[in-house]
């Protein structure tokens, strides 16, 4: 079994059709789309941490 988390994602039906779009383009699926998004979303904002301890991009 994943390590991953599973939970429930509502989304508006427009936003998961740009959502869809965008992940073939980028030749993901839509989950990995959405925790692509969120983690480049989190490394911004500098709250994404490593396993490390060390934030993402940090030497």
């Amino acid at each position: 079994m994943s390590g991953k988390k599973r939970f429930l994602l509502r989304l508006d039906p427009e936003l998961y059709a740009v959502l869809e779009k965008w992940a073939a383009d980028e030749l993901r699926s839509v989950n990995a789309q959405i925790e692509f998004l969120l983690k480049s979303a989190a490394v911004k904002a500098g709250r994404w941490k490593g396993r490390d301890g060390n934030k993402k991009g940090d030497s």
